[in-house]
């Protein structure tokens, strides 16, 4: 669009410029096609349009505008006030793309050359008509021509807000998938390798003497590696959504309250500490929300992940799930006595993901 808007104001130009004359033609064919190649440049000019080119295109039509005004000694034909409309637009344009887009130094300080060359516009006609125009009506369309660019301005920097606004909903949308896929990627997924490595050190272990535990731990190793990959497919499912809301189907399903005693049951076969599940009935009836749902169980999964990475010598521990004055209460307990520093450090997502 922006190369078609050039050629048709040099074209136009070229068939007025010797019945109106350059002073007219000139600076309304500079602001046409200033216009519209700050209204769709061509790939390779965008850079340098938001590195200042903009502001450059307005001050050089802004000029040459100025320069007229001042310079010019004809008449005021019809066609030369043609021409004084397609220059009004073009700089009223351009000051609504600089207050859109602003340069590094400010809209203000890129608008004020359009500022002055829109508001005594009216003087360039207005003092060459016959008879000349009365000062009082010459002033009137100072002022209207100077609300028009109050006008240009308003709307440059409400667009300015609007693509501020999508800016920032893309980046916090961004921001959320991001987070989930570290929530699921933490909570879930590594959740299962680290009971797949347990697994496989007590296989490992006992392999040459007892070979029927080994193979159990190796069937829990393979179910383990099932649902991380369940997991795994559900944040690719994630990454691939559209935001059409489409239903994801059950297998995409978030675990929830419902699934935490398997989860308990799972976490303690195979291990030598006494692990405990001790949840009310009442936790269960009526059921929670789904989120509320899903944030329990991965409250429990991440209490459980920490156990086995910071306190591998617990003997005993608890699980629990009730209601106290209608909130739902969780909680992971353990008697071991933590890590030493200086052991596998965790990515510090888990926690803080919960909040």
């Amino acid at each position: 669009m922006g190369p078609a808007i050039v050629a048709l104001a040099v074209a136009w130009a070229g068939v007025d410029v010797s019945a109106v004359g350059g002073l007219i033609v000139a600076p309304g064919a500079l602001a046409l096609a200033a216009a519209g190649l700050a209204l769709s440049p061509p790939p390779a000019w965008r850079p340098a349009l938001r590195q200042g080119g903009l502001a450059a295109l307005g001050a050089a039509a802004a000029l040459l505008s100025l320069i007229a005004t001042v310079a010019y000694g004809g008449s005021a034909p019809n066609q030369a006030a043609l021409w004084w409309c397609a220059e009004t637009v073009g700089l009223l344009a351009l000051f609504l793309l600089v207050a859109r887009r602003p340069p590094p130094g400010g809209w203000a300080l890129a608008g004020a050359p359009l500022a002055l060359a829109v508001t005594v516009l009216p003087l360039r006609l207005g003092l060459r008509m016959e008879p000349p125009a009365e000062p009082a009506e010459l002033l009137a369309l100072c002022l209207t021509w100077a609300m028009l660019g109050l006008a240009a301005v308003a709307a440059g920097r409400y667009l300015s807000l609007l693509d501020r606004r999508r800016l920032r909903a893309v980046a916090a949308a961004r921001r959320e998938q991001r987070l989930a896929l570290a929530r699921d990627l933490h909570d879930f997924v590594a959740h299962e390798v680290s009971g797949m490595l347990v697994q496989a050190q007590a296989g490992r272990l006992v392999g040459a003497s007892d070979p029927a535990v080994a193979l159990d731990a190796l069937r829990r190793v393979e179910e383990a590696g099932q649902r991380a990959l369940a997991s795994l497919d559900r944040s690719v499912r994630m990454l691939h959504d559209d935001g059409a809301g489409t239903d994801p189907g059950p297998e995409a399903a978030e675990p929830g309250l419902a699934d935490v005693a398997a989860l308990v049951e799972r976490f303690g076969a195979g291990l030598p500490a006494e692990v405990v599940w001790d949840a009310e009935p009442a936790a269960f009836d009526p059921a929670p929300p789904e989120r509320l749902s899903a944030l329990a169980h991965r409250v429990v999964l991440e209490g459980l992940t920490n156990v086995r990475r910071h306190a591998p010598d617990a003997a005993r521990i608890v699980v629990g799930v009730r209601r106290e004055a209608g909130a739902l209460c969780v909680s992971v307990t353990d008697d071991g006595r933590g890590r030493p520093a200086g052991g596998r450090r965790g990515s510090g997502l888990g926690l803080p993901g919960l909040a």
